[in-house]
């Protein structure tokens, strides 16, 4: 198999030696997304409510420009400086993925990159031949 990188503009650019996300075959591992705009030089957002939609916008312009989508995605992993937030995060995830609800694991971390509150990765399949 190929690994194909995926890079959009419309996300911010890696700060560091790695991709916005990988294709493999079938599969999507897309970077985690913290709240930033997508010239990378701002963060958006003071609370977890603002920084979580900004990451979950980053993380559907990565899926979009692997021409996929929220429905497709299989496993999130969110990482969280306070899970006081954790109900607020909710509201915000739930929007994103309301009717499709992939597999997810919720971590507390003492520290994100720009001391952001929120950090998101999705994995995503795309055309395994099951159906929809």
């Amino acid at each position: 198999m190929i690994f194909q990188p995926i890079y959009t503009d419309k996300a911010p650019k890696p700060v560091g030696p790695y991709s916005q996300a990988l294709k493999l075959g079938p599969w999507l591992f897309c970077s985690g997304q913290i709240p930033l705009n997508s010239e990378g030089t701002q963060i958006i957002g003071q609370n977890i409510n603002t920084q979580a939609k900004q990451v979950f916008e980053n993380i559907k312009a990565v899926l979009s420009s692997a021409d996929m989508a929220f429905k497709d995605v299989v496993k999130s992993t969110v990482f969280l400086t306070d899970m006081k937030e954790f109900s607020r995060f909710n509201q915000v995830y739930e929007a994103y993925f309301s009717e499709h609800k992939p597999a997810r694991s919720c971590i507390e971390v003492s520290a994100l990159p720009k001391s952001v509150k929120v950090e998101v990765i999705a994995f995503k399949r795309s055309d395994l031949g099951m159906e929809e």
